[in-house]
């Protein structure tokens, strides 16, 4: 059996996905080392960024457990934008955890439709007649 090419809606919501990905894990390491670090020339927070680069060898395979996986992970992230959107001091930190929210909502909505595209293809293959 060849493989079937991937929609464009679903090499779409790849793309999207990974480019949010590799945003959220710039913007971890930017905001804590050089944009609004917690303490002055940097934080050890910029390690947050370390779990986001595990899954992009999986994104960019396209495994679909690495997708599942992702679109719960990303809530931690957001969790974390949110809090800082509403207690940090300075109008930058909470401009760069805006950023961080909208990035984390593109990449669980690009997750969540990449799966269930490729589920919707995968069913409407399987009930294909044989020919």
């Amino acid at each position: 059996m060849t493989p079937v090419a991937p929609s464009p809606a679903v090499a779409w919501t790849r793309t999207l996905a990974v480019g949010c990905l590799l945003g959220l894990v710039a913007l971890c390491l930017a905001w804590e080392l050089w944009l609004a670090p917690l303490r002055p020339g940097g934080s050890w927070l910029a390690l947050k960024a370390l779990p986001l680069v595990v899954p992009l060898a999986g994104l960019l395979k396209n495994r679909m457990y690495t997708y599942r996986w992702v679109s719960l992970l990303v809530w931690l992230y957001f969790t974390e934008g949110v809090v800082r959107a509403w207690s940090d001091t300075t109008a930058a930190s909470r401009a760069l955890a805006w950023v961080e929210i909208l990035l984390c909502l593109g990449l669980f909505v690009a997750c969540a439709l990449h799966v269930r595209l490729r589920l919707r293809a995968a069913r409407t293959l399987n009930e294909r007649p044989a020919s």
